[in-house]
């Protein structure tokens, strides 16, 4: 009995490597059937993260801004749910983007051909502000929108690696009875009740 404690305090002594994919590796998993086509994962610094799942209120917002986003900028195409390539370990799928159109051919979009990202939250709030939108700063996209469908607020974030962290200098909340504006795209204006709903 004495040894086998001895022995698994030794083993929780030991410090446990992780083994880290880059998004060629990510991508043989799903050509191998190791991924699926309805695994909802992504590449996050590395490793294979799994999604939450969405429910109705969710569903709503991403395809509300879908409308609303679409045709505001010239020469992009809105990007619902898909893969943007972010480094050599990390391939994320934030719920809308607005991607350069000459970027969707013959390869995946990288950080370079985004204008705006958003991420809906309704169970990831912590995860899409403190991980994802730190992500998007440091791979300098212009702007980044944070939908709390929670708190029927949305977060804009721009101005990337102007200050200390390489975090976005500029940041504004939008509540459900304001009219969100951009920082970055010209006349992109909404009411942001339309996204979070009324109430």
């Amino acid at each position: 009995m004495a040894q086998r404690e001895e022995r698994g305090a030794r083993m929780l002594g030991t410090k446990i490597k992780k083994r880290r994919f880059g998004v060629g590796e990510y991508h043989r998993m799903a050509e191998v059937g190791i991924l699926g086509e309805d695994d909802r994962v992504e590449l996050a610094d590395g490793e294979v993260v799994e999604m939450t799942p969405v429910g109705w209120r969710h569903v709503r917002a991403v395809t509300v801004l879908t409308q609303l986003l679409a045709g505001t900028l010239p020469g992009h195409y809105v990007s619902v749910q898909n893969p943007v390539v972010f480094g050599e370990r990390d391939e994320r799928q934030p719920d809308l983007a607005l991607v350069r159109a000459g970027a969707l051919e013959g390869s995946l979009p990288t950080a370079a051909d985004v204008a705006l990202v958003v991420e809906v939250a309704e169970t990831s709030l912590l995860y899409d502000r403190e991980v994802k939108v730190p992500l998007y700063a440091r791979a300098g996209i212009p702007e980044a929108w944070v939908v709390d469908l929670e708190a029927a607020t949305v977060e804009v974030h721009a101005a990337p690696g102007a200050s200390p962290g390489e975090r976005y200098a500029k940041k504004r909340t939008f509540g459900r009875e304001e009219e969100l504006i951009s920082f970055t795209v010209p006349d992109l204006r909404f009411a942001v009740g339309d996204v979070v709903g009324r109430g």
